[in-house]
């Protein structure tokens, strides 16, 4: 019998989350427990679960903090741990689960064998406007994609795609102005990133060269382009190469002050946090551990 690396464990348990294995979730976790031999303690998440979930955590005094959920619930559960040394295993349970699928977890089996078997990866956290981004967060096109995602009662990666095609032939422009490294540009954009990340849960990549521990976050702006281009660049990003377009600028930066010309729609990590004109960036390196794969190369 395997043994557990950690003898306490916190999951945080969404169940409003994309994936229809959530009945079933309950009764996994307990046959893990029993035949790795851990204790456990479920909380799943409510409206407002934030003060709730840290003092459940506090008051458990786990080794580890499992996320059961899709990205929203990974944010949610990193603001949290944030700075703490608690250690952080993400178990996809959402509709695109993004961040599991960037360090190479791709089933809740997978994602929970490795309470026997994981290595720890310390990584990068981004502040914006104060609040906490793991994974990537949009101003523009994917914002409104999120956003019309959220308001259907559907979920799924077909969803996703029908909300994609939808918007993408209702491109809207915005101007940005964009201070970085004692420099200051101005771009037009249909969509403006900031990644730690590589790449969206439905496998789209946007910065391919991008490392959640590098101590550096990437802001890449997609510029306006013909519509006659619009598969070109879709083929770009899910082929990992849409940094060699034309319409495609990646900046690197440790902080940023982004200001667009009228407030736009804005996600981080796949949550809507409500229409912006103003972004104030920072990376705040080493701030989380993860638990991975041990050959996941990251």
């Amino acid at each position: 019998m395997d043994n557990s690396l950690f003898k306490k464990v916190f999951f945080i348990v969404n169940p409003n989350s994309g994936n229809n294995a959530k009945d079933g979730l309950e009764k996994i976790i307990e046959e893990h427990s029993t035949r790795l031999g851990f204790d456990y303690e479920i909380q799943k998440v409510e409206s407002d679960a934030s003060l709730k979930i840290k003092n459940a955590i506090a008051a458990f005094k786990p080794d580890l903090v499992a996320a059961c959920g899709g990205d929203g619930t990974v944010n949610l559960a990193a603001s949290i741990l944030d700075s703490t040394g608690i250690p952080l295993l993400i178990v996809p349970f959402g509709s695109a689960n993004g961040m599991a699928k960037e360090i190479q977890i791709n089933s809740i089996e997978q994602s929970l064998e490795l309470l026997s078997n994981g290595t720890t990866l310390t990584i990068d956290l981004i502040k914006i406007n104060g609040k906490t981004c793991i994974h990537l967060a949009d101003a523009g096109l994917n914002a409104r994609i999120v956003k019309r995602f959220e308001a259907d009662g559907r979920r799924g990666i077909i969803t996703y795609a029908k909300h994609l095609f939808g918007e993408m032939f209702l491109l809207k422009q915005y101007r940005f102005v964009i201070r970085y490294c004692d420099s200051i540009i101005k771009r037009k954009a249909v969509s403006l990133t900031f990644a730690n990340a590589s790449k969206y849960g439905t496998g789209a990549v946007i910065n391919a060269t991008g490392k959640l521990n590098d101590g550096k976050f990437e802001i890449v702006i997609v510029k306006p382009f013909p519509s006659r281009k619009l598969f070109s660049i879709a083929w770009k990003m899910f082929s990992g190469k849409l940094q060699t377009s034309e319409y495609v600028e990646v900046l690197r930066c440790t902080d940023a002050v982004v200001t667009c010309n009228k407030k736009t729609t804005f996600q981080i990590d796949g949550e809507i946090t409500g229409k912006i004109k103003e972004f104030t960036a920072k990376i705040v390196p080493g701030a989380l551990t993860l638990v991975v794969p041990p050959k996941a190369g990251l």
